[in-house]
């Protein structure tokens, strides 16, 4: 793996050394603050995201690099580090039985109880560009129209701060809106005279909708409790014990009877299996006791 790393460093203009030492220090800090697991043969690729940063900064080397990440008055630098090192890959209605699920087994009872006086709480945990927030308030508005006129809310979080703003902004390109139906696109999108070939979201939908930049290693600065929490596809970047404790404290978050959604990908693993059963492919309830 070395060889292969040290033959694509020296396709580029300029080589930046990056010892295992380096990697490994990375390694451990992205472990420590954000609960990435960087494995070995992920080298190169954090090799291909870091390298710009460190020609941006004017930076010789990935040690002078880690030890500007720890000064003081870096915290644009380390945002711009999560940034690069965070994937972000989604779409609209990704798997879409979790909607159905949801607009079938969670919304009936929730929005009887918003109707008498509650309240409807959903989280996207791990929101990248916004797609499956909105199908969130799409789903719900299908459901229920009057969803506007009750206390209902939807939180989207991630902790790559560009992807946050580019979410906030509710516009995409008209070949990204593909999976939606007709009725979809027209009732819940509209032109945008700054970009013809993009719609956006209609305040309707965004209104349903708060984003947020949050560390999920980090303290929650909010309560819940919330009816349905999606987090699909970001415990795949964590190791073993850092999925067992964001299951865990899920589930400290989640009403009881409120429904869980990972990947496809992900399993239920650690204290988190006795208070969750299983509601469908990749869906969890939690459970009333």
């Amino acid at each position: 793996m070395t060889a292969n790393f040290d033959r694509l460093t020296r396709t580029g203009v300029t080589h930046i050394n990056f010892s295992d030492a380096d990697f490994q220090a990375l390694a451990a800090m992205a472990r420590r603050d954000i609960g990435l697991n960087l494995t070995e043969n992920k080298k190169p690729l954090i090799y291909s995201r870091l390298a710009p940063r460190l020609k941006a900064r004017a930076v010789q080397s990935f040690t002078d690099y880690l030890t500007l990440l720890d000064s003081k008055g870096e915290h644009e630098e380390r945002r711009a580090m999560i940034s690069a090192l965070t994937t972000n890959v989604t779409s609209f209605f990704r798997e879409h039985h979790h909607f159905e699920t949801l607009r079938t087994e969670c919304l009936p009872d929730v929005v009887e109880r918003v109707k008498n006086g509650g309240r409807l709480r959903l989280w996207s945990a791990g929101c990248s560009s916004g797609q499956e927030a909105y199908c969130l308030a799409m789903t719900l508005l299908e459901f229920w129209p009057g969803a506007p006129s009750g206390d209902a809310r939807i939180l989207a979080t991630d902790i790559d701060p560009k992807i946050i703003t580019s979410a906030k902004s509710g516009v995409y390109k008209c070949s990204e809106l593909d999976s939606l139906t007709e009725k979809q696109r027209f009732g819940f999108f509209r032109k945008t005279p700054d970009a013809p070939d993009c719609l956006e979201v209609t305040p309707a939908i965004r209104d349903l909708v708060s984003f947020a930049e949050l560390n999920l290693m980090s303290d929650w600065p909010f309560k819940g409790p919330f009816d349905a929490i999606f987090c699909r596809n970001v415990a795949i970047y964590f190791d073993t014990e850092t999925q067992q404790v964001l299951w865990d404290r899920f589930c400290d978050f989640l009403a009881p009877g409120g429904f869980l959604f990972i990947g496809h990908s992900e399993r239920i693993t650690g204290p988190a299996e006795s208070r969750l059963q299983v509601a469908g492919t990749t869906c969890f309830r939690k459970r009333a006791d």
